[in-house]
């Protein structure tokens, strides 16, 4: 089974790297960009009967730091 984790900075906290990506496009001659958020975006493959609660552990434990970021889940 595979499980895809998609982890963005929680509202309020900086972005540096979204900055300089907004900074590049801008430079680039895209106008427009209001503003940019960088995330992560991670897919396991998981063990067939993998439990929810598992995948939810792992992204606490290791995968996101839950101080500043979110994440969701999509199980596939």
């Amino acid at each position: 089974m595979k499980a895809r984790v998609t982890i963005t900075l929680k509202p309020g906290v900086l972005d540096p790297q979204g900055r300089a990506i907004q900074n590049a496009l801008g430079g680039l001659g895209f106008a427009g960009v209001d503003g940019v958020r960088q995330g992560k975006y991670i897919e396991l493959d998981l063990a067939d009967g993998t439990s929810a609660d598992a995948i939810d552990e792992m992204c606490r434990k290791l995968l996101a730091n839950t101080v500043i970021e979110n994440y969701r889940i999509e199980v596939l």
